[in-house]
């Protein structure tokens, strides 16, 4: 019997050591709260003995007024000297520590404003972390001649920083923009600072998308020249006579019409020739064709065939080669020297009347209202979707031209933009009429002879094309 009772009390002992065990594990000491405050959040920070249990709720304010963000934690005690806090800050008025509920701790943070937060705990030490994440702006602006403002925008968010690079151009103050090609012909590439520095450009981003070895894919018009033409109906940008810029979908067609008056269509223009193609070639591509031996090539002077090559053909300077092979080879075949053809070209009535015309693509505002046309101008998946370096063009009301580039790829500096960002960031600028260029590492934006922006390659990429800014 004695043994029995001896062996109860043990029990009773280990079970009350236990729960007290328990008990103390379970409960978790304040024992410093401490602050930071940037341009991007406010962090709080509870340092703990452990970890408690914890659930964050966002309260709506009933009178209209902006939430309350509390944090219960469960089994906590505030130890530390805080009772209160309050804040200097645009986004977040106070802090207060709140125990009247037995057992739990509740830290309520009162907002001035909406906000995101996020809310996670840290060991070693242990720590819970409350980040109120603000959506601010830092800007800089600054005016490099009369009529053409700089400014650089870093905004911080819930997703992350990003920072964009804006050109505002009157063009009534005397300033003009144009597309320029790299080292002024098709082949090669070069760094958009250097074509800047060639074409004595105040400031300059890079332009249409590109192939290695320098062809323009999309539509390229220099000083009245074709010099690459889409595979697709996409958007582009003309300059008209008077230095105003207008944006449209390009409808390219082009046709040869022989002395019989049947018409063969040019399928591009300098260019890699493809099976069947016919494309033309002009003093923009270089010396020669660079064609293999698989075509007939005809060298157009003055509307005349001049000669006839097999292949490679020195381009003359006053005039074209046209370059055919399979069907566009056997629809050219009558030609013979003297005979007189007729090449006409179009890229629609209105950037018809333009001399110099840019496209890339896609649409981002039309009329005034975001219109994002990835899907329609059949745009791959690596341009329509994700946050991205991003650059920019958009026509205002009043006829400024503004060039912007976005960084991206660089999470302590800038996340990118999505396209519809993009659009709803160029219509918050004032644009009625905008459109997307080439982004990822090649996005760049010069002003002078320094490039502003950080590209996401960690240096200058050589590219194909550039938009230039030039007093007239």
């Amino acid at each position: 019997m004695v043994r029995n009772y001896k062996r109860i009390i043990f029990l009773v002992m280990g079970l009350l050591l236990y729960i007290n065990a328990v008990a103390t594990a379970a409960s978790s000491e304040i024992q410093n709260v401490r602050f930071s405050q940037t341009a991007a959040k406010v962090r709080i920070v509870f340092e703990v003995s452990n970890l408690p249990d914890y659930k964050a709720n966002l309260v709506p304010d009933k009178s209209g007024g902006a939430p309350q963000l509390t944090i219960d934690m469960q089994g906590a005690v505030n130890k530390s000297s805080v009772r209160e806090l309050t804040f200097t800050d645009p986004v977040v008025s106070f802090l207060r520590l709140d125990d009247s509920v037995a057992g739990k701790l509740s830290a309520v943070i009162k907002l001035k404003t909406a906000a995101d937060y996020k809310v996670f705990s840290l060991r070693a030490p242990n720590r819970i972390v409350i980040d109120i994440l603000k959506e601010t702006d830092q800007k800089t602006e600054r005016e490099i001649v009369p009529g053409l403002k700089y400014t650089e925008l870093l905004r911080y968010s819930a997703r992350g920083p990003v920072f964009s690079y804006i050109l505002d151009a009157d063009i009534k103050a005397g300033l003009k923009i144009k597309p320029v090609l790299s080292n002024d012909e098709v082949p090669g590439l070069e760094r958009l600072s250097s074509m800047a520095a060639r074409n004595n450009a105040l400031a300059a981003v890079n332009g249409t998308y590109f192939a290695l070895n320098g062809e323009t894919i999309g539509t390229l018009k220099v000083a009245g020249e074709m010099v690459g033409i889409p595979e697709l109906s996409r958007t582009a940008f003309g300059v008209l006579s008077d230095g105003s810029v207008i944006l449209d979908q390009v409808n390219y067609q082009g046709t040869v019409t022989l002395p019989t008056g049947q018409t063969a269509e040019i399928g591009g223009v300098d260019s890699e020739r493809g099976p069947d193609g016919l494309v033309l070639y002009n003093h923009f591509y270089g010396e020669r064709t660079g064609t293999n031996e698989y075509g007939v090539e005809y060298v157009i002077i003055n509307n005349k065939v001049a000669a006839i090559n097999p292949a490679n053909s020195v381009i003359p300077a006053e005039g074209v080669v046209l370059s055919a092979h399979g069907a566009a080879k056997d629809a050219l075949a009558s030609l013979k020297v003297g005979d007189k053809v007729t090449i006409s070209q179009t890229l629609g009535d209105n950037l018809d009347k333009a001399q110099d015309v840019l496209g890339a693509g896609p649409m981002l505002v039309k009329d005034g209202s975001v219109f994002v046309t990835a899907k329609v101008e059949e745009f791959p998946s690596d341009i329509a979707v994700g946050r991205a370096p991003r650059t920019a063009l958009g026509v205002t009301k009043d006829g400024h031209i503004l060039l912007v580039v976005v960084d991206g790829r660089q999470a302590d500096h800038s996340i990118g933009m999505t396209l519809t960002e993009l659009a709803g960031f160029m219509k918050e600028l004032g644009a009625v009429q905008a459109m997307n260029f080439d982004g990822g590492g090649s996005s760049e934006m010069t002003v002078g002879d320094k490039v502003v922006n950080l590209p996401s390659d960690g240096r200058e990429r050589a590219v194909g094309t550039a938009i230039v800014v030039q007093q007239k």
